[in-house]
């Protein structure tokens, strides 16, 4: 990046150490706290809509539907994570290309599957051998937003699902008394009150999803683990013009305060939410605000 880096042979202490954290490699590294970053805002609220449209399916009166919701959340709380993470993109992959194949390949007479090889046409592929590798790395992101989804979405389901359970059928009875209908009821009364049931939960999830952002690694997205492994790896002369020896520790070191500070901030922010929640609601929370006012 700086013009006295053309030769790092020659220098030493901290511009050596300017022109080492600026290299390409770093860049992409630096980068890549931008790809955690997108990843929780972009799974979180989906992971929430799948959240809630499960909990509406597990409380629903239709018995396939509830039976559907129940067992969404039930299978995905049961299975660990990283078996999940590696099971599910691999299955949606292969299952995305499958169908592309019987489209666009109707003629195909071999089979798809040899042995342990997956085999479809070259038309069918996702994304085509050919595309950029922007568009490579935008697939593999997607897939890795859509299986957090799902995952942390059965958790929140479980969440807001006894949340809604915990709001008093009071309240729900005295709408219905006043005339309201199942659906103003639902979406006036109970889903404005099952929040602050929910909060709590959820905030306990968004430090799990905020947390297993490095499962990305394993997803075979770049991300920050990735990276913080690789430039702290040992590195000689004959392959990197900046040889050091194991850095790792200082790379994952700064991974750590990354996180903790990360989650420090969203403890106050989620605190402050809450406190907004019970203004003026039947809880606990809700009567201490009274008696401080």
């Amino acid at each position: 990046m700086f013009q006295y880096c053309t030769d790092p042979a020659t220098l030493e202490g901290l511009t050596w150490l300017s022109c080492y954290l600026t290299t390409g490699k770093h860049l992409a590294f630096y980068t890549a706290f931008g790809t955690v970053l997108l990843l929780l805002a972009i799974t979180a609220p989906t992971a929430l809509a799948f959240g809630f449209g499960g909990a509406m399916a597990a409380r629903s009166r239709i018995l396939p539907l509830s039976w559907f919701g129940k067992g969404y959340i039930a299978i995905v709380r049961g299975v660990p994570d990283i078996a999940f993470f590696m099971f599910f993109v691999i299955a949606l992959d292969q299952g995305l290309e499958y169908l592309r194949h019987k489209w666009k390949c109707p003629d195909w007479d071999e089979p798809i599957r040899q042995g342990s090889d997956f085999l479809v046409c070259q038309a069918a592929k996702m994304p085509l051998g050919n595309s950029p590798q922007w568009v490579h790395e935008t697939y593999g992101f997607a897939l890795a937003v859509f299986t957090f989804a799902i995952v942390f979405g059965a958790f929140a389901a479980n969440v807001l699902f006894g949340a809604m359970r915990a709001v008093p059928r009071a309240q729900l009875e005295t709408a219905e008394a006043y005339g309201m209908s199942p659906r103003q009821t639902f979406w006036r009364i109970l889903v404005p009150q099952m929040w602050v049931f929910a909060l709590p939960g959820l905030s306990n999830l968004w430090m799990v999803l905020i947390k297993a952002t490095p499962l990305l690694f394993l997803l075979g997205v770049e991300d920050i683990v990735y990276w913080a492994r690789d430039l702290g790896s040992s590195k000689t002369p004959r392959f990197s013009d900046y040889p050091h020896g194991d850095w790792r520790v200082w790379y994952f070191l700064a991974l750590l305060v990354f996180y903790l500070a990360f989650t420090r901030v969203s403890e106050i922010v989620l605190e402050r939410l809450m406190i907004r929640l019970t203004r003026g609601q039947a809880t606990l929370g809700g009567e201490a605000q009274r008696k401080a006012a």
